[in-house]
């Protein structure tokens, strides 16, 4: 740890050193993550088994049982966090989720026309179920007795989820970056604990600092491979389709592109350690400051491993695997306090829609990064 690291736990934001000299320093809480692979396999092969009895039915139930579960497994100054979500809710959303979807298919078996209207419904309501997913997740979500809460107006989200991600796209991603920073300071300044609301401070340029590391990172690696099966690609060229090609060549191709796979997925646990410090690193909660720590050598490790575990099992493993990153991630976070954690004014809210929940989870949407 940096000396300059070391200072930031030592001193609380905000206060001059004759003051720190004069106060006892703040000591950084750690968040922990108290639950176990084998105690969530018995949730996990039960909601498993129910789901499938019920044809589905029971998926909401499960959901609640999954996040109270890792909910309760987390713990940050001597407290742990609940959830609230109503599985009833939930099941009602999920049932609007299925209709939409369901409405798409069938619009493309009546016609493409109807079909691509259909889409083009589906993606103007998107960014509104966004919306109310992430108040839902939020306001059912408590610390202390607290809850957390959401609100955002439908202009900001229309531009910050359909908007930004259209000029990526026709940008060739080139504004990925600037509309992941938008989003992120969206999510977060909109966030609230109580009355007491978020507030994000990475700015534009350290998001394109962050992904021009990863793609360097993917390039580097990416040319090493193709150099190290160079030969084997040129004879593959210089037979043209691969007409006449001998099996050693074959082999090296199909290593060749097995190992530009291999090498695309141990990127992602290296960009999320990146981009997860980031975002952390650079949020608050009035003078209360995150620290996340991970390192992309174990979180690559814990990708590696979990993969294998899953193949090896036949899929037995998944549970295992969960636990296993969210504890990594969630131990790699801390809480510097700049004062008494119960100093927080609760806060109401009206019930959000669980619609907007259903549809996230049926098309496995992830907002956490």
């Amino acid at each position: 740890m940096s000396a300059v690291q070391e200072e930031l736990i030592e001193t609380p934001s905000g206060l001059s050193p004759v003051q720190t000299m004069l106060e006892p320093p703040v000591r950084l809480e750690r968040f922990t993550f108290t639950g176990s692979g084998s105690e969530y396999f018995r949730i996990w092969i039960v909601n498993l088994l129910l789901t499938i009895v019920t044809f589905g039915i029971y998926s909401a139930w499960a959901k609640v049982r999954r996040t109270r579960y890792f909910y309760d497994s987390t713990r940050v100054a001597g407290s742990s966090f609940e959830y609230h979500g109503n599985p009833v809710a939930i099941l009602k959303g999920r049932l609007v989720a299925v209709a939409f979807v369901g409405a798409y298919n069938i619009a493309f078996m009546i016609s493409e026309s109807i079909g691509f209207a259909m889409l083009g419904v589906l993606m103007l309501v998107m960014p509104w179920l966004l919306w109310k997913s992430i108040q839902f997740k939020l306001y059912n979500s408590s610390y202390r007795g607290i809850r957390f809460g959401f609100r955002g107006t439908l202009g900001k989200v229309y531009f910050v989820f359909f908007l930004l991600p259209i000029f990526a796209l026709f940008t060739l991603y080139l504004l990925a970056p600037f509309a992941h920073q938008r989003m992120k300071k969206f999510q977060h300044e909109e966030s609230r604990f109580g009355a007491t609301h978020f507030s994000f401070h990475a700015n534009v340029g350290t998001f394109y600092k962050t992904y021009l590391i990863g793609f360097l990172i993917f390039v580097a690696g990416a040319t090493a491979i193709t150099l190290s099966f160079g030969g084997a690609l040129m004879g593959l060229i210089a037979t043209g389709s691969g007409k006449g090609a001998d099996p050693a060549t074959i082999a090296a191709i199909v290593f060749f592109v097995f190992a530009m796979y291999l090498w695309l997925f141990l990127c992602f646990p290296i960009f999320l350690t990146m981009i997860q410090n980031l975002i952390w690193n650079n949020t608050r909660l009035s003078g209360h400051q995150f620290k996340s720590e991970m390192k992309w050598t174990r979180m690559t490790f814990i990708a590696v491993t979990n993969i294998v575990g899953i193949m090896l099992t036949l899929g037995l493993f998944i549970p295992f695997a969960q636990v296993r990153a969210m504890k990594y991630r969630i131990e790699s976070m801390s809480l510097l306090p700049n004062d008494s954690l119960d100093n927080f004014i609760a806060d109401t809210q009206a019930k959000a829609s669980a619609t907007g929940e259903g549809m996230a989870d049926l098309l496995d949407f992830d907002l956490s990064l």
